[in-house]
């Protein structure tokens, strides 16, 4: 599973740095993707991320 995010739509919540650290971190003011293919014990959590944006800036592919 890939992961991209738009930072161009992020507004800087925090909420997937808080879900799926390993994946996510911040960089300045906006989110930002540490791996380009999520580990497959943090797929789940990385779902959970990309639900939670409140401005769905997280895309995922499978």
């Amino acid at each position: 599973m890939r992961v991209d995010l738009d930072e161009e739509l992020c507004i800087g919540c925090e909420a997937c740095v808080d879900t799926c650290p390993e994946v996510f971190e911040m960089e300045d003011d906006k989110a930002h993707v540490k791996v380009e293919v999520v580990p497959e014990d943090l797929i789940d959590s990385c779902r959970e991320a990309a639900e939670n944006c409140p401005v769905e800036a997280i895309q995922i592919e499978e």
